[in-house]
């Protein structure tokens, strides 16, 4: 079989592009199970909550993309506040599974309750004018729109990995999920450190969702089939590992772009066979800690 290099070209940033979903998802989740050691099954429904108040916020205010690309962050992460303080904060000490069947009951919650309201069809939302047209690099036609997504989430993932293992409010984040009395002896409030923890990692979520809403059409369940893969990368990378989420979601976007290309067929499960691998030659994942 003979590929064309604009061909194979576009199937790379096509799996650029998805990988960028993978990095930004994996990474709230691996922030909120690395912080607060809980297993955030809503991520998905989070993700698609941040693309349809966009949607919303269009079509019944008129307010632009650019707005809400700041503003569904907040909103969705101002939610997630609400979660912690109201439900996860009974469940820190409790196994893991507590969280996992709490995070999944409210996540068929938020997707039914948008689900009576619009259905399951897609809804339409044009990307930004700016980023509306392509750019002819000679080998290939790049959307301005796609390259503007890989760009964004590179520099979300990348600032937020900064924040939490280069400057003093990383460390206290890390000392406060492993020594919480010492840190508090600090004056620290960890206790706030973790609910603003919860709605920074769900605020990533709505920020994917935002970015993903001009490429991925925007539905109820868009969040669904996403947030499985997305689980995958977090366990390949290891759970709780911030630069792992961040370089495993973007090179396994790009695996998966490529077996499009070779083999398409293995294309919606070469995710979950990397997975099964890694999990039997290091089962704590490529970035993850052996305990």
């Amino acid at each position: 079989m003979q590929i064309s290099l604009p061909a194979l070209l576009s199937q790379l940033l096509l799996g650029l592009v998805n990988g960028s979903f993978y990095a930004i998802l994996s990474l709230g989740l691996a922030v909120i199970f690395g912080l607060l050691n809980v297993i955030n099954f809503a991520h998905g429904a989070l993700f698609m909550l941040g693309a349809v108040l966009t949607w919303m916020a269009m079509n019944y205010f008129d307010v632009n993309y650019w707005v809400m690309l700041a503003v569904a962050p907040v909103l969705v992460g101002l939610f997630g506040i609400v979660i912690e303080r109201l439900l996860l904060r009974w469940i820190y000490k409790l196994d893991h599974l507590y969280g996992l069947l709490l995070t999944l009951g409210l996540t068929l919650l938020i997707e039914g309750v948008f689900r009576s309201i619009y259905g399951v069809s897609g809804l339409a939302y044009d990307a930004p004018e700016a980023l509306s047209s392509a750019t002819d690099l000679g080998f290939m036609i790049l959307p301005n729109y796609r390259a503007w997504v890989v760009v964004a989430s590179l520099v979300v993932c990348f600032a937020t990995w900064f924040v939490i293992e280069k400057t003093r409010l990383g460390a206290y984040l890390r000392a406060g999920t492993e020594n919480p009395r010492l840190v508090e002896a600090f004056g620290v409030n960890v206790p706030l450190m973790i609910t603003l923890t919860y709605g920074f990692g769900v605020a990533l979520a709505a920020f994917a969702g935002v970015l993903a809403a001009p490429v991925i059409q925007v539905s109820p369940l868009m969040g669904q089939n996403l947030i499985i893969v997305v689980f995958a990368v977090v366990v390949i990378g290891g759970m709780g590992s911030i630069m792992g989420a961040i370089l495993t979601g973007l090179g396994l976007g790009v695996i998966e772009g490529l077996t499009k290309v070779f083999y398409p067929e293995a294309s919606s499960t070469v995710v979950f066979v990397i997975m099964v691998i890694v999990l039997l030659i290091r089962p704590a994942g490529l970035f993850g800690k052996e305990k």
